[in-house]
């Protein structure tokens, strides 16, 4: 199939082109002044330098919700796993209180963090950025947590699954030895 060629670059087909990298799908929380926990869903999300360990995400201007990170100082960044599509949904909306009726634990930094998630990271803002419409924020993390599992994907516009090579590998393998 040929790709797909613009002369100029409309912010839908921008939308669709970056739409075909694969990231993985995180919830990022803080506290606000008045203490309430507050988070949102981020796809942008990446590893920035492992010393000092560095992350970041971008959120839009326009949200309320960033004055919250940005006056927080510290926030967490909750790596969903595949099970976890209905809670990056709910974290998605806008409009209501995202945090009704889920279930949380404060960090050693007093941020909210999420049960059930592949890793959580607790950071210090460090840094902050305007780009375009959105800001990046970058925090060195202070306080971390992992567990083995498959991450949730976002893909295309939705959400994907990831198999890992050897779990193919397996597949294929498994599958040609059935047809013998």
């Amino acid at each position: 199939m040929p790709l797909v060629q613009s002369a100029t670059v409309d912010p839908k087909q921008f939308r669709k082109a970056c739409g075909k990298f694969v990231t993985g799908v995180t919830i990022v929380t803080t506290r606000g002044a008045d203490g309430a926990p507050h988070g949102m869903t981020a796809n942008s999300f990446t590893s920035v330098s492992l010393d000092p360990p560095l992350v970041l995400f971008c959120a839009y201007r326009k949200i309320r919700l960033l004055e919250h990170f940005l006056q927080g100082g510290y926030f967490g960044v909750n790596i969903l796993s595949e099970h976890q599509q209905e809670l990056s949904n709910r974290f998605a909306k806008a409009g209501i209180n995202r945090f009704a009726g889920v279930e949380w634990y404060e960090g050693k930094t007093g941020v909210p963090l999420l049960p059930g998630v592949l890793a959580t990271l607790e950071c210090r803002l460090d840094q902050t950025s305007e780009a375009g419409d959105h800001q990046i924020l970058i925090g060195e993390a202070q306080y971390l947590g992992f567990r083995e599992g498959t991450p949730l994907a976002y893909f295309g516009g939705g959400y994907s699954e990831v198999i890992p090579a050897d779990a193919r590998s397996r597949l294929h393998r498994d599958v040609f030895i059935e047809f013998l």
